[in-house]
């Protein structure tokens, strides 16, 4: 699998992370993927509420990440911005962007507004979500079928994510100013 995860300071705390990969699927398929709840579940996350522009969601991540969010912008099947945690201290943006290539898709996602000395945590953990949409699509089916909870991560989400993280912790990033 071909990945690009990069890690950036926006400031002196807080900084973001950006993954993308390209998929063997039409952009209209991906899309749904990432918008529609039951597939949403086959690899990232239990989401539930009102996902129109301005509407509030909740969520359950296979990390465990459990919260709300607005969402933002949706502009099938190109753009998607969520503001995750809204009005709180650890309020932050999860923004992705689909585009064709030939009759496979690129995914890009970028997530602004985490603590900077947690970034590698996030690009190990977005790395691995985009690993599981990818085997996700392939099986037509969860990529997690033990499941998980908001105090169990999935087994599968987890054994991977600790497998990336000293790559990433390594390339940890110094802040801005």
């Amino acid at each position: 699998m071909t990945m690009n995860a990069t890690m950036r300071a926006l400031d002196t705390t807080t900084g973001a992370i950006r993954v993308e990969d390209v998929y063997d699927t039409g952009i209209h398929d991906l899309w749904d993927a990432c918008t529609t709840p039951a597939r949403l579940a086959r690899w990232i996350a239990q989401v539930t509420g009102d996902l129109t522009v301005g509407g509030t969601i909740a969520a359950t991540f296979t990390s465990t990440w459990t919260g709300s969010g607005r969402v933002d912008v949706c502009e099938a099947p190109h753009h998607l911005l969520l503001t995750m945690e809204v009005g709180t201290d650890d309020e932050g943006q999860i923004e992705a962007w689909l585009s064709p290539e030939g009759d496979r898709t690129r995914l890009v996602v970028e997530e602004r507004g985490l603590p900077l000395t947690q970034l590698y945590f996030h690009a190990a953990g977005w790395q691995t979500h985009l690993e599981d949409l990818q085997r996700s699509l392939a099986l037509g089916a969860s990529a997690h079928p033990d499941g998980w909870s908001s105090a169990e991560p999935s087994p599968a989400w987890r054994e991977r994510w600790v497998e990336l993280t000293p790559s990433y912790e390594a390339a940890v990033i110094a802040p801005a100013g």
